[in-house]
């Protein structure tokens, strides 16, 4: 089974054929947005493993499903002393920016309460996503409807590198023009390879 790594579920939500440029054509660029993105996360994971009353915290932690074929790193992960003295995990994942009006953020916190379900045999209620732009936790919870949206995001991006196509582009201002991809990506001009693109304009100059 070909594995599909945390992030890049987010790409396939914002938009398929972000994804498929990614993963298939190894194609990637930084703007504002993603390198602004980075730095947070860069700070966050350079703490390490504290623990305070009863949470402990834990910082860049691996996380794999073997029955989902998914793999990545969680941000943070606080361990929740229960009643019973066992840990409950509640994955927070930082991003910049604010709340969108899509569940690409939700599906991949989601997809890490479901490794970690797998890792420690336990059931996770919810979780939180952290804004930089407000500054406060986003409690989210792990209903059917985000539970069946996330198996069906890793379902379909399983499926484009399964036939290797990169989907066509559909222009979306909006979108579009906050991609990081735009330029390579040229939606407006071209419905294929972005890479086959790429090779002809350099043996073109």
């Amino acid at each position: 089974m070909e594995t599909i790594y945390l992030s890049r579920l987010q790409h396939y939500l914002y938009c398929p054929r972000q994804f498929a440029l990614i993963e298939l054509e190894d194609i990637w660029t930084e703007n504002y947005f993603t390198a602004s993105g980075q730095v947070l996360h860069q700070r966050v994971n350079q703490q390490d493993q504290q623990k305070r009353g009863k949470i402990r915290t834990a910082w860049a932690l691996p996380l794999a499903s073997e029955r989902l074929g998914i793999e990545g790193v969680a941000d943070v992960v606080e361990f929740h002393r229960q009643p019973d003295g066992s840990e409950l995990p509640y994955p927070i994942e930082y991003k910049r920016g604010k709340p969108k009006s899509h569940q690409a953020d939700e599906v991949q916190l989601c997809a890490q309460a479901l490794c970690l379900e797998e890792m420690q045999n336990v059931v996770i209620p919810q979780g939180a996503l952290f804004y930089g732009e407000t500054r406060r936790r986003q409690n989210i919870e792990f209903d059917q409807q985000l539970q069946d949206l996330t198996l069906n995001t890793i379902q379909a991006c399983r499926e484009i590198v399964k036939t290797g196509s990169t989907p066509a582009a559909i222009f979306d201002s909006k979108k579009c023009r906050a991609c990081s991809l735009i330029e390579l990506c040229h939606p407006k001009k071209f419905k294929k390879s972005a890479s086959l693109w790429l090779a002809k304009h350099l043996q073109a100059e």
